[in-house]
């Protein structure tokens, strides 16, 4: 049956954001783990009345609860991909995903702060055994995770070229920032980082007399945490703000459609998810041709999945 003018320009705007990414696996693996160790340690803790072993143990099921926040962005943006309500899709899910746990980390960081401040004002008595054991096993642990999430996914999408009065395109496109990803590794990160600095500081203070070395490597690490966490806040926010593209993709856009007759005069390229972009182009030509002949000059590299092209006569 021949197809209507309508029907061939209907295309979707999922942009491969139904397929489950590999940092969704990677999530559900690490989340599976922590929860065991945040049970083992509860119960260990309990059972033989160690601060240390419960203290770890509720900050476990903190940072499960960050983790969790990580895999339901990963399952919602999937099962929504098709929901006609998202206008360029549910890659957007990953930023807001990613920003959510860059805020919980913000937290955590202060958290860590203040607590070292106060164990530097207020020196409680240190179960060393217990309290490098402790610390070695969260390094184990997360040493683990960091290894599972280290994996980047990859993110494809599948389209078809249509045009009409503005021309839209829909192109192939690499892996790349995975806003929600990095929100879970750098969550695991921080968990190894305070087992390091204990480690370190619990060996110094017990062989050396070093009391003080615990608290203020706890201030030290909350400082790192604070910086990703920033790093990441940023990062993700200028998604969900639709930042403009980085000046290197602009250059490398107008350098592959420019001629010396053909310039852009207007320019829009954001992020409309992880490694995909949406651009307007408006183009000023002495000889105008049809939008397709543009877009066909754009770099798959780029990862411009939807286009909008306009052209008029100088």
């Amino acid at each position: 049956m021949k197809q209507s003018a309508a029907q061939h320009h209907q295309h979707s705007h999922t942009f491969g954001q139904e397929k489950q990414k590999e940092g969704e696996r990677s999530t559900l693996i690490v989340i599976a783990i922590t929860l065991v160790m945040m049970v083992v340690e509860i119960t260990a803790g309990t059972i033989f009345g160690s601060m240390a072993l419960l203290a770890d143990g509720l900050h476990m099921a903190s940072h499960s609860a960050a983790l969790t926040i990580t895999a339901f962005a990963y399952i919602y943006a999937r099962k929504n991909a098709a929901n006609p309500k998202f206008s360029f899709g549910t890659g957007k899910v990953n930023a807001l995903g990613g920003f959510t746990g860059a805020m919980l980390l913000a937290g955590f960081a202060i958290m860590m702060a203040w607590e070292s401040v106060d164990r530097l004002l207020n020196p409680v008595e240190i179960q060393f055994n217990w309290a490098i054991g402790v610390a070695i096993v969260g390094l184990v642990v997360n040493g683990a995770s960091m290894f599972i999430l280290g994996e980047k996914g990859h993110n494809h999408s599948h389209g078809h070229d249509h045009d009409h009065g503005h021309s839209h395109d829909h192109h192939h496109h690499g892996h790349s920032h995975d806003h929600n990803l990095r929100s879970a590794y750098l969550h695991v990160m921080a968990d190894a980082l305070t087992s390091v600095t204990a480690i370190f500081a619990l060996l110094a203070a017990k062989y050396f007399g070093a009391i003080w070395m615990d608290p203020v490597m706890g201030i030290v690490g909350s400082l790192l945490v604070a910086n990703w966490s920033i790093g990441l806040i940023r990062t993700s926010s200028h998604t969900i703000l639709d930042y403009q593209a980085e000046p290197k993709k602009l250059d490398e856009l107008r350098s592959a459609v420019e001629t010396d007759d053909e310039k852009i005069i207007d320019l829009h390229m954001w992020s409309i998810g992880p490694g995909i972009y949406n651009a307007m182009i408006t183009i000023l030509a002495k000889k105008p041709q049809e939008p397709e002949v543009y877009k066909a000059r754009l770099p798959d590299k780029l990862g411009i999945v939807h286009v909008t092209v306009e052209v008029h006569q100088s």
